[in-house]
């Protein structure tokens, strides 16, 4: 049995992380930036099949200051860095995000070398590898990096690609004997536990609430189930250390993807889930009336295709099908009233 701490464990993955580690008899802490918020997580963990009791503790800490790292590490084998801003819109300052990314990430992993733990997995995302290139038929894999200076680098691609950037830096100038490695996952689906979930999940959220249409939209996507495995797998495998892994589970999928597949498992519960995409050029009349149609613009019709197959190789991981992860996401939707069925 290991000491493992989780960072931001009332997070969407945080806690499907933590509830990984408790079903294999892992000692947990986990950070939150209030400990007041311990109720509710364990309230979540206890939604997700597991009592806790004492193997898990939380401590007190915000990726902002040093205060609560040292103590939270302190003792610990492994540390899983999972917590990282993900706001719904675009902030007025890109450093909202950028901040807390990469200095909060830095600020772990210097508590990490000096507590001498053995190795850090850090969540950065498929925002640090695919994006700033015009639409391409490339299939990216971990070798690839996400070019700054190309069209449709957002604040939060950005941060992630920084962030991650900082932390190999950091191993190879001043990280000593400690070990990292770095999951990347596309767009993370699956079942909520609570009210706090991935902003990827407002997609779901959305079709099964109504829309006349659907814009042209692709994206890859991860169960959050298997990527709390993917990370638990990455903890102690030798052939994990100083790696990078993809986490998605299949191909891109489109929004009326999604869609097909919520009417197939809800049948009628699914009748305000549309059925038409939306023309390009319709899109763009409602874009300059409505601010997240015109958020998706830069989207329309771009497929960024990547690989699970180093994960697999490596780690023998086995993420389900696309459809029973649609299909349980909307059925824990409805089960805690997000949407009505």
């Amino acid at each position: 049995m290991s000491t493992v701490l989780v960072t931001g464990g009332s997070g969407f993955v945080g806690s499907h992380v933590i509830l990984k580690l408790l079903g294999e008899g892992q000692q947990v802490r986990t950070t939150v930036r209030n400990v007041s918020r311990e109720a509710e997580v364990r309230a979540m963990l206890r939604n997700g099949g597991q009592e806790p009791g004492s193997q898990l503790s939380f401590f007190e800490a915000d990726l902002l200051n040093d205060r609560g790292w040292a103590e939270a590490v302190a003792g610990c084998d492994y540390v899983l860095h999972v917590a990282s801003p993900f706001p719904p819109g675009a902030p007025k300052d890109e450093n909202e995000l950028i901040t807390p990314a990469r200095d909060g990430t830095l600020r772990v992993l210097r508590a990490a070398r000096d507590a001498n733990v053995k190795r850090v997995v850090i969540t950065s995302s498929f925002a640090a590898i695919g994006y700033g290139r015009a639409n391409t038929d490339k299939v990216f894999t971990e070798e690839d990096w996400t070019d700054l200076g190309g069209p449709g680098v957002a604040p939060y691609i950005k941060s992630k690609t920084l962030a991650e950037r900082a932390a190999w830096d950091f191993i190879e100038q001043e990280g000593g004997g400690l070990e990292m490695t770095v999951i990347n996952p596309v767009g993370i689906f699956g079942p909520v536990l609570g009210t706090d979930f991935s902003s990827s999940i407002g997609i779901i959220k959305g079709l099964l609430t109504g829309m006349p249409a659907v814009p042209r939209i692709y994206f890859g996507m991860v169960d959050v189930r298997d990527l709390a495995d993917l990370h638990v797998r990455a903890l102690a495998a030798d052939a994990a250390r100083g790696q990078r892994f993809l986490a998605i589970g299949g191909g891109v999928v489109s929004m009326l993807d999604v869609a097909k597949m919520l009417r197939k498992h809800l049948g009628a519960s699914a009748r305000r889930v549309p059925r038409r995409q939306f023309p390009d050029w319709l899109l763009r009349i409602v874009a300059r009336f409505n601010p997240q149609a015109k958020a998706s613009l830069p989207q329309l019709g771009v497929i960024r295709r990547s690989t699970n197959k180093k994960a697999r190789r490596l780690l023998e991981w086995q993420p389900r099908p696309y459809e029973q992860t649609i299909a349980d996401t909307a059925d824990s939707l409805i089960r805690y009233g997000i949407v009505e069925p």
